[in-house]
């Protein structure tokens, strides 16, 4: 020791030694926090990774969608053009045949109509025959009549009345053959007016069926008009068809550079999470550092406000290791289930729990020591022994709640019968120094953590490394 050393007082070396290693703990819960959220940064930063690599192929995806729609679209629009090429000419040719059948029937029609009248002329010219011809017969038969009785005047009348009577003979005979004619006539009238009046009911059809087909003939010219907003509907189609086939051409374009600049994206932060990487290993390795540090002055003997923590840890895992011991004598459990490794899966559990051999006796032997020991520090959050892969079979009664639907409250009041296999648990469980001292930031789930402290001494049974006891403590 130098001779200025000497001249310090010991108590006073003491107290600096004490105030160092209290500096060293806080230096030590800021480096534990510190790597923790680089953790964090490096998990989100390999997240965006994947979330930019997932953008990357949806975006090639959605290229290969464009390329495929604008050739579905090129095929679309050629057919459109040919169907409009077709149906312009189709319009052309169905108008062009209408109109001349329009014309055709507007002129059928009109004859029609003009047939029925001249049949009506005729039919009536007919009547007046008729009316003629009975007249005629009626003359005739009057005539026979006048010729009969000048006959028969002329008889009583001798000699002086036979060329009267021959006369009369004459106008007799006459009169018979007018009769004679007239009744054919009239005969031949009656089968001219029945075949005039079946003719002007065929007339009077034709008349109906040549307004009928007038009629139609405007519906057919409102048919071409149809037809020809159809073409004008097609147009438009093929001209909606040009712009969005452009459109997609310009998606294609832009989905193209997105791409390109994702993959640039994907690199850069592949890059950062790297770094982060590197970066969370080196905040690990100087959390060692300061972990080995606060444990070299401790274990110095200088006293720090953990020290009465890191003796209850000890005193206890000394306890629970002669607990454990005297199970074995009285054959209340066996080595091979004391250190049995088959966790196996309680169902229907998240965060997932396990069952061993021996959380019946972990059960039954800790939770009079652990929950003992909550009183003794004002500090103390939780306090449990696990084995040496973080299995944690029994808790403090306050953190092994039945779990319910919430993950999130399941993970911060169902801690017991887990596997806490994170950097703190798995060192706690395997350390085989007298203790270890670490910090760290307590995973509560949902996001939310805890800055701790955590002392654990080794838990050994029959010169067998079990596990650790923890206690976890406040900074």
């Amino acid at each position: 020791m130098s001779a200025a050393l000497q001249r310090v007082p010991a108590a006073e070396i003491r107290t600096s030694l004490s105030d160092i290693g209290e500096r060293s703990g806080r230096l030590g819960v800021e480096i534990a926090d510190m790597a923790g959220v680089i953790g964090d940064l490096s998990v989100l930063g390999q997240q965006q990774v994947e979330r930019a690599r997932g953008a990357v192929a949806a975006a090639r995806q959605l290229a290969d969608t464009n390329d495929v729609l604008a050739s579905s679209m090129q095929e679309a629009r050629a057919s459109a053009e040919t169907t409009e090429s077709t149906l312009n000419a189709s319009a052309n040719a169905i108008a062009t045949t209408l109109s001349r059948t329009i014309e055709k029937v507007d002129t059928l029609g009109d004859r029609a109509l003009a047939v029925k009248s001249s049949i009506e002329k005729v039919g009536e010219t007919i009547r007046l025959v008729k009316d003629a011809s009975s007249a005629i017969r009626r003359i005739a038969e009057d005539t026979q009549m006048l010729a009969l009785n000048a006959g028969i005047e002329a008889a009583r009348a001798g000699e002086s009345g036979r060329g009267f009577a021959i006369i009369a003979q004459s106008v007799k005979t006459l009169a018979d053959q007018i009769r004679v004619s007239t009744t054919t006539n009239q005969t031949h009238l009656e089968t001219l007016a029945t075949t005039i009046s079946d003719l002007f009911e065929q007339a009077e059809g034709s008349a109906s069926l040549a307004q009928a087909a007038k009629a139609e003939s405007s519906e057919a010219q409102q048919t071409i008009g149809t037809f020809r907003t159809l073409v004008d509907t097609v147009q438009q189609l093929t001209r909606s068809m040009d712009t969005m086939a452009r459109s997609v051409e310009q998606s294609t374009e832009s989905f193209g550079a997105l791409r390109e600049e994702l993959k640039g994206l994907v690199g850069a932060v592949k890059g950062g999470t790297d770094k982060l990487k590197l970066a969370e290993k080196r905040a690990d390795s100087i959390l060692g550092i300061s972990e080995d540090f606060i444990l070299f002055i401790a274990e110095s003997g200088i006293e720090t406000p953990d020290s009465p923590l890191v003796a209850l840890a000890q005193a206890t895992a000394a306890e629970i290791s002669a607990l454990f011991e005297r199970a074995l004598a009285d054959n209340s459990i066996s080595m091979a289930d004391l250190f049995d490794e088959n966790y196996v899966p309680i169902p229907g559990t998240n965060p997932q729990q396990v069952m061993t051999k021996f959380v019946t006796l972990t059960d039954r032997l800790l939770p009079p020591i652990q929950e003992a020991l909550l009183d003794k520090d004002p500090r103390i959050t939780f306090c449990a022994a696990l084995d040496r892969n973080g299995f944690l079979p029994t808790h403090n009664k306050k953190y092994s709640q039945p779990q319910g639907q919430d993950p999130v409250w399941n993970s911060a009041n169902c801690r017991n019968r887990r596997i806490f296999n994170d950097r703190t648990g798995l060192s706690a469980g395997r350390s085989e120094r007298p203790f270890l001292l670490q910090t760290y930031r307590r995973d509560m789930g949902g996001g939310n953590f805890v800055l701790m402290k955590d002392v654990s001494a080794p838990i050994t049974v029959r010169g067998r490394h079990w596990g650790g006891f923890r206690i976890g403590f406040k900074v």
